[in-house]
Formats: structure tokens, sequence, C-alpha cells
């Protein structure tokens, strides 16, 4: 998946998913309206609150992470787009997220997540209050999990 950008359809695709897969399962709008905004990828890579998504691999990587996720994490598109996301915890919380992803996977979505995440200089902080949701396409194929809080 290349860096978002304006006219690019693989990420204009994931974008629209990530938005329709999260309000087909949370009944919410994962970013307002906002005619100031040049399309919704663009709104979603510059919302106000961080997202992040990974695929269906057996160790699912990370295919998506807008500006703030890549600020929380400290890593650019392309780094960030190449981590296994079960890096994102510390060893010790890895049991925890893999916890919660089973929780994800058996309701479609969670609104009460809080967990440690490491960035990629050892900094650690807080997530809480997340939602974490199944991406779902309108056919019901599983394109993997995402996330999203706010720092």
């Amino acid at each position: 998946m290349n860096a978002p950008s304006v006219g690019n359809n693989v990420i204009d695709e994931h974008a629209k998913l990530l938005i329709s897969s999260y309000y087909r399962l949370t009944g919410k709008n994962l970013i307002e309206d906002n005619p100031l905004n040049r399309g919704i990828t663009q709104a979603l890579f510059n919302a106000n609150l961080v997202v992040v998504s990974h695929g269906n691999e057996l160790d699912p990587i990370f295919n998506y992470g807008n500006k703030l996720a890549l600020q929380a994490f400290e890593l650019s598109w392309s780094d960030f787009t190449a981590l296994p996301s079960r890096l994102s915890a510390k060893p010790l919380d890895r049991n925890e997220r893999e916890d919660l992803l089973a929780r994800v996977t058996k309701f479609g979505f969670i609104d009460d997540y809080r967990g440690l995440r490491i960035s990629s200089t050892g900094r650690t902080f807080w997530i809480e209050g997340a939602t974490v949701w199944n991406v779902i396409d309108e056919d019901g194929v599983n394109h993997g999990q995402a996330a999203t809080f706010n720092l």
C-alpha cells in the first residue's frame, strides 16, 4: 500500500472500507463531514484521532495508519505499514492484546479497550477508550481489524 495521497485508488478504497465498516458495526461516523476536507482519504489521514488497521496475515501487519498514528508510533508510512501489529505492544502486553483481538473477532467491535503501546523509539503511551472493530466489506468479507482512539 502506498502512502496516502489524493487519487491513490488503493488508499481511497481502504479509507472507504474503514469508514463504512466502522459505521456498519457501531452506527457511528468515524470522521465528521467537513466541507473543508478534500475527500475522505485526506479527512481520515488528517483526523483528530488515531486510526490504524492491520490485515489478516498469520502475523498481521499494519496496512494503515493516519497522521496521528504515525506520530504516536514515531514511524514513517513505509515503516509503519511493514510493522507486525503485535510489535506495537511490549512483549508482556501481547497476551492482553491477543485477548482483545479475540473479543473483537467474536463480537464485531468493542469500545472499551485500554492498553499500553510502544513507539519505535521505546516511548510508551496508553490507549484508553479505544474502539476496535472488524474491517468487513459489504459482502461480509473480513479484511482485518482496525482501531481508533484519542491521544
